[in-house]
């Protein structure tokens, strides 16, 4: 496995005035993990549907619920993607790749699937969707499922 990017210097080359430029560079934040600066992308009426449909409301929530998941957890981007005729006025965002850390006992994962879909309204994340292959992997270490 390989180290987590350097964060700082591949936010320097992310256009914010685009769509997919603004949940990269939220995502970018928000996996370092610093909540605190990835809650300037975010609309205070922010929703978030996480793994497992959990409601959460506030970028720390998340944050908080890997801390309990992951012993550390980041992302790998595949693709960035605005559906058409996206604005920061407007648009509706997926980001998808593999997540790669290690389990809270430090066993080493990678490879781990993910989609995140993402609604921008005013130039601001409202809504924020978390999809992952975890607890299928979860249900394999605990001897309750196959792949």
């Amino acid at each position: 496995m390989t180290d987590a990017p350097n964060w700082d210097k591949e936010i320097q080359h992310l256009d914010l005035s685009d769509p997919a430029g603004l949940v990269d560079a939220y995502l970018i934040i928000l996996m370092k993990p610093d909540p605190d600066s990835a809650r300037r992308f975010v609309s205070p009426e922010l929703s978030i549907r996480f793994t497992g449909n959990r409601p959460m409301t506030d970028p720390m929530d998340t944050t908080a619920f890997n801390k309990g998941r992951y012993a550390w957890v980041k992302k790998r981007f595949e693709a960035t993607e605005v559906m058409s005729g996206g604005t920061l006025q407007y648009a509706v965002v997926y980001n998808r790749g593999t997540l790669y850390g290690e389990w809270p006992d430090g066993t080493p994962f990678e490879n781990n699937r993910y989609v995140d879909r993402y609604v921008i309204r005013d130039g601001l994340i409202t809504e924020m969707d978390v999809w992952n292959d975890s607890a299928e992997w979860l249900l394999v270490r605990a001897g309750l499922a196959e792949l």
